[in-house]
């Protein structure tokens, strides 16, 4: 029933579509939790997932369920999200592990360059599970470590343990951040949109920094 309101919604008015996915409380409001749900996995395991709004809406949701806005209980909210996000990293690695060989045999283009997967690879022998755990906490980032490690081959139980841990963390510190400040602080559901905002410039400085130092690591080699 979901999917097929969110269809019909994308297919009559992709702006309206968009506007929804940006807003964090319109979207827990038209979805619930099976649409949240949906989108964390979307973000963390599917190549088109990338331009989710993982980081705000979970701490959106938290905040509208400390307000009781969103009528869920917050330990089905906490363990449903990271059975999610765990099974989404799992689908991206078997998607990567799948494709592995076509992603190292890939001719250049604007925007695949071979050197990219031989560098994560470089990054995962050097780092090991510390890179997926970190990951969890960067747009864009997280959607496509889960497919790089699984196109690398990295030992699936080994992979499996950094993903949980990774997912705990990532939900276990945004969600019962937001509900404690909603239990606490009712009135911040007003501001909303300032922290949605917050987090989308955070991460926007911290991308931008981490591709600068990369660009310049990779000048002087």
């Amino acid at each position: 029933m979901i999917l097929h309101k969110l269809n019909k919604l994308i297919m009559s008015n992709f702006p309206d579509f968009l506007n929804l996915i940006l807003d964090s409380e319109k979207l827990i409001a038209y979805g619930g939790l099976t649409l949240l749900l949906l989108i964390v996995f979307a973000e963390t395991g599917l190549f088109f997932g990338f331009f989710l709004p993982g980081d705000a809406l979970l701490f959106s949701s938290g905040l509208l369920c400390g307000n009781e806005l969103f009528e869920v209980n917050i330990f089905v909210l906490l363990f449903s999200v990271t059975l999610a996000a765990f099974i989404g990293n799992a689908v991206g690695y078997f998607s990567g592990k799948m494709l592995g060989k076509k992603l190292f045999t890939k001719d250049d283009s604007l925007f695949f360059k071979k050197r990219h997967i031989e560098k994560t690879k470089s990054f995962y022998e050097k780092y090991g599970g510390t890179s997926l755990i970190a990951a969890r906490f960067l747009p864009i980032i997280r959607t496509f470590v889960p497919i790089f490690a699984g196109a690398i081959k990295m030992n699936f139980w080994k992979f499996s343990l950094y993903n949980l841990i990774g997912a705990v963390l990532w939900i276990f510190t945004l969600i019962p951040s937001g509900y404690f400040l909603g239990k606490q602080y009712p009135e911040l559901i007003n501001k909303l949109e300032y922290f949605v905002l917050g987090f989308v410039l955070v991460t926007t400085i911290v991308l931008i920094r981490g591709t600068t130092k990369l660009k310049a690591q990779n000048r002087l080699k």
